[in-house]
């Protein structure tokens, strides 16, 4: 992939065809995807498009020939696709009308199609096959009346993550791990000055601290994407008003939350400056290891890093601003409308986000998407497997999830990947400190307002 844009996960979760073009994929060579034919246009049988890591693409590839063998032999094709790649192949196999039965999609991509009348609307549905209903409701993308375009592929959600060998040697007692326990703000930021420490041992609350010469930060200034929308949402503040059509992000809630991550960085000296972070930062689970970082938010599906390179962690709930919250989301898994053998095809959606049936549930990428595995215990444990999931987890983020999710902006705004285009280099002029955030939002204003034109809508099954 060398000298291609890239599409990490998070972004693609937020980008459609569109997207891709504004990232430069427009021109990218198309690979991985065997003779790139589409399930419905050609052959026997059903095809399921995909990307992911090589973990991934192993576990996919295994759910499919466990669902053959357990239904007669049906005959499932798998097409992987680069992630960097994944949208413009989806485009060329629409425009072909050689599309999959089945595959992931962005949320701007999944809209824009459905839209189209391109994917399979699953209302009809909804009463023959009862686990559809089965569901968070964050995890429904709607679309009109009656109009369902698919579930995510598995729940996303936000959590605090921290070394354990870096907390004890700051003498931090582990983070909290239920919501009415959460860390306020000052909470947090106290914290990662104990974990930030220069060359010599000095935290940035002492005289004598070297911000160029930084051993271990405390924190990741949370900026932009999920984290972000989880501490705006806290603090009573939003990127939108509540129906979507009005800028809300220079109200004095979202300006408060604003400030005080820019001041993680350039105030408190616990975060990285982006010069200091790199164009090129490691992974997560890489800064956690090495503990270039003692702690950070990030989406539930780095737990697979963490648990497959040992590193010593722990999870807790986000810190706090007026109440506890996390950000539930993530990219969609759908039908096509093209597909020949539906309920087939309707039978395999059901059997691939469910963690009786793939191990990327019980790995750490991916959490469920029905209620059950949320209320139940006994449904809960197989999952979260005890000798394998950090302590703490179910209280940390399966109940979280639960009671304290607020859905993802971006999966519910019309518009999204435009209005992205605009929003993402504004919130990068905060972190790079280029202004104050109240400036840079004003400035923002009048580029986005016109980009607003409501939100989806929700519907209760």
């Amino acid at each position: 992939m060398t000298g291609q844009t890239r599409l990490s996960r998070r972004q693609l979760f937020k980008t459609g065809s569109a997207a891709a073009v504004a990232a430069g994929l427009g021109s990218t060579v198309l690979a991985g995807c065997g003779d790139g034919g589409g399930g419905s246009g050609g052959g026997s049988g059903l095809s399921f498009m995909y990307w992911g890591s090589a973990f991934e693409k192993k576990a996919i590839d295994d759910m499919l020939k466990k669902y053959a063998k357990e239904h007669d032999g049906a005959n499932v094709k798998p097409m992987f696709v680069p992630v960097s790649n994944y949208p413009t192949k989806v485009s060329s196999l629409v425009a072909a009308n050689t599309p999959p039965d089945l595959g992931y999609l962005g949320t701007g991509q999944l809209y824009d199609l459905a839209g189209k009348d391109l994917i399979l609307n699953l209302f009809p549905y909804l009463d023959k096959y009862p686990d559809l209903k089965d569901r968070l409701p964050s995890s429904y993308f709607w679309y009109g009346k009656d109009k369902l375009a698919a579930n995510q592929l598995a729940m996303g959600v936000q959590i605090l993550y921290y070394n354990t060998d870096a907390f004890s040697a700051a003498g931090l007692d582990p983070a909290p791990f239920t919501a009415a326990t959460a860390w306020t703000w000052d909470d947090f930021v106290e914290a990662a000055d104990k974990l930030t420490l220069d060359q010599n041992g000095k935290h940035p609350s002492e005289d004598g601290f070297d911000p160029g010469k930084v051993k271990q930060f405390g924190t990741i200034a949370p900026v932009g994407g999920a984290p972000l929308y989880s501490l705006l949402r806290s603090n009573g503040g939003d990127m939108v008003n509540e129906d979507g059509t009005a800028f809300a992000l220079d109200s004095a809630a979202a300006v408060d939350v604003l400030k005080k991550i820019q001041d993680l960085i350039y105030v408190h000296r616990v975060a990285p400056t982006p010069a200091q972070l790199g164009k090129n930062a490691p992974t997560t689970s890489v800064q956690l290891q090495t503990k270039r970082v003692g702690m950070i938010i990030d989406g539930n599906w780095t737990l697979l890093d963490l648990m497959e390179s040992k590193v010593p962690f722990g999870v807790g709930v986000l810190p706090k601003f007026q109440e506890p919250l996390t950000m539930t989301g993530g990219a969609a898994g759908a039908i096509f409308a093209k597909t020949e053998r539906t309920e087939e095809a309707i039978e395999l959606y059901l059997y691939y986000n469910d963690p009786e049936h793939v191990d990327l549930f019980k790995d750490g990428l991916w959490a469920p998407l029905q209620k059950k595995y949320y209320t139940d215990q006994a449904e809960i444990d197989k999952w979260v497997l005890k000798d394998k999931y950090p302590a703490n987890f179910q209280t940390a983020v399966v109940e979280p999830t639960l009671k304290n999710g607020v859905t993802d902006w971006g999966q519910q705004i019309k518009n999204a990947d435009r209005i992205h285009q605009v929003l993402d280099p504004a919130l990068e002029q905060i972190s790079l400190n280029k202004g104050a955030p109240i400036d840079i939002v004003k400035a923002l204003k009048p580029k986005m307002q016109p980009l607003l034109q409501g939100k989806w809508p929700t519907q209760e099954l």
